[in-house]
């Protein structure tokens, strides 16, 4: 570990403690050289076994890229982007597989971006599942138009009765009486 203030390579460890949720370790250091103090966080090699049989270090970029493909032309930001390659590591990272098969990683990719574009879900989702037909397309939006209307009939729980509230987005409740 090199000193960030004089690149100096002999430093002490005077500290070391579990972050994030023992995904981590954070350690305090200490420099030979010129005695200042720095810290250092390690974290868990996250490695993908892909088909071929190889294995690669996980790269957010690359995830991120495959997303930002199938966002081209949508109104997703590169924000949007940052925070998507984030809860792809932390699905992937929270699994606790030593290695991730290449396949977990497009899963991984699939609800997140779901949430972010219908679109762009689509789009991954054709190339990523392998659509072969325009039912596999009508399928999949069958199920998004499902998902979509359990959610408006009960978007914080579960619902009051067997079908749930009927609410108009129009009217307030409170003044409908």
């Amino acid at each position: 570990m090199h000193c960030p203030f004089c690149r100096h390579t002999d430093t002490k460890v005077l500290d070391s403690r579990v972050a994030e949720d023992g995904g981590s370790i954070r350690r305090r250091r200490l420099c030979q050289a010129c005695d200042k103090r720095f810290s250092t966080v390690e974290l868990m090699q996250l490695t993908v076994l892909k088909r071929s049989g190889a294995t690669e270090p996980f790269d957010r970029a690359k995830a991120i890229a495959g997303a930002r493909k199938a966002c081209k032309g949508r109104p997703v930001t590169e924000d949007q982007l940052a925070c998507l390659g984030q809860q792809v590591e932390d699905a992937l990272r929270s699994e606790g597989y030593a290695e991730v098969p290449s396949h977990e990683v497009g899963m991984a990719i699939l609800a997140p971006l779901r949430e972010l574009d219908e679109v762009a879900y689509l789009r991954f989702a054709s190339v990523y599942r392998a659509f072969e037909s325009a039912e596999d397309f009508e399928d999949e939006i069958a199920m998004l138009r499902t998902e979509r209307e359990l959610h408006a009939v009960r978007p914080d729980g579960p619902a009051d009765g067997p079908a749930g509230p009927t609410v108009d987005p129009g009217v307030d409740p409170a003044v409908s009486g």
